[in-house]
């Protein structure tokens, strides 16, 4: 029987180096020591690189439908430590998926030329909302979500908007029903451009089996959603549970790719995890930490006064 062999790679949890050398036992535990920062320290969860891998878990836990309690629970076991707070696995998902939302607005997709609208009815906190999404008919990818209370003129436009933001093509159609409120939405956002497809029955007549699959995923977060409180607390579930969809998860209908891949969209980041992971170190040596604090800046001496004035 051949043995399992997984390979660790260690960083320092204070600069993030992965210049690293073993430093002798405590406690019946290897330790380490940092080469560029001196620190020593055990190879544990707390390290950068555990601790990524415990958030990345965390959230994307949490996009599929589990409780803060059960995820708690599953990190404890997962990686051998205390169970996490509620709290904490809350900051985790809405630190790291602000993170998140901010890194997509600068990677539009590039889609193709039919787009599909539909709009459908969510709670969040015992009241409803309208949930309106645009995808991309070839890519599957999703342009925008938007919850709203009214399912009027307003929100048909906001969501066409921020579907427009989100690529980096005008599309030569997009199918709707027969709501009056996209027709308004369409034209403000992108006038007489695209030629706007509308039908009674959408997934019957169109032969759109795309938008009915796309309710469906919604759906199923609709669960979840129940213990949101607010507007804004869904919308923002909304707007994470989307990344989640398009940049983490492979479709059998577009052949194991990711509806980012199909859309040739690329961030810097591949899983949850990533997002956690440091980016830079301040400092690679110390000789190089010696030489900022000498071209550093010094602040200016306050002139000392006296009673004839300053000098």
């Amino acid at each position: 029987m051949s043995e399992y062999i997984q390979t660790i790679r260690v960083r320092c949890p204070r600069c993030g180096s992965s210049s690293v050398v073993k430093r002798g036992n405590h406690d019946g535990k290897q330790t380490f020591a940092c080469k560029d920062c001196s620190r020593r320290f055990f190879n544990s969860d707390d390290t950068l690189d555990g601790r990524a891998k415990q958030i990345g878990a965390a959230v994307n836990m949490y996009y599929d439908g589990l409780s803060y309690k059960r995820i708690a629970e599953n990190i404890a076991e997962m990686f051998d430590r205390p169970e996490p707070s509620k709290r904490t696995i809350y900051t985790w998902v809405r630190q790291y998926t602000d993170k998140a939302i901010t890194a997509m607005r600068e990677y539009p997709a590039h889609t193709s030329s039919e787009w599909v609208a539909d709009e459908m009815v969510l709670r969040v906190g015992g009241k409803k909302y309208w949930n309106w999404n645009v995808m991309d008919s070839e890519t599957r990818y999703i342009l925008a979500s938007h919850l709203s209370l009214r399912r009027d003129a307003t929100a048909a436009t906001e969501v066409m908007r921020k579907a427009r933001e989100n690529s980096a093509t005008i599309p030569k159609r997009i199918k709707t029903d027969k709501l009056r409120s996209y027709n308004e939405g369409i034209d403000a956002v992108f006038g007489g451009e695209v030629e706007h497809i509308q039908s009674e029955g959408l997934a019957e007549q169109l032969n759109n089996n795309r938008s009915e699959r796309l309710q469906g995923t919604f759906r199923e977060r609709a669960k979840t959603m129940r213990g949101l409180q607010s507007r804004q607390s869904g919308q923002k579930f909304l707007d994470g549970w989307v990344i989640n969809y398009n940049v983490f998860r492979p479709h059998e209908g577009l052949k194991g790719r990711t509806p980012a891949q199909a859309a040739h969209v690329y961030p810097p980041f591949k899983e949850w995890e990533d997002l956690a992971k440091p980016r830079t170190r301040a400092f690679t040596t110390s000789n190089e930490f010696k030489k900022q604090e000498r071209t550093r800046p010094r602040p200016q001496r306050k002139p000392f006064k006296t009673r004839e004035g300053s000098f």
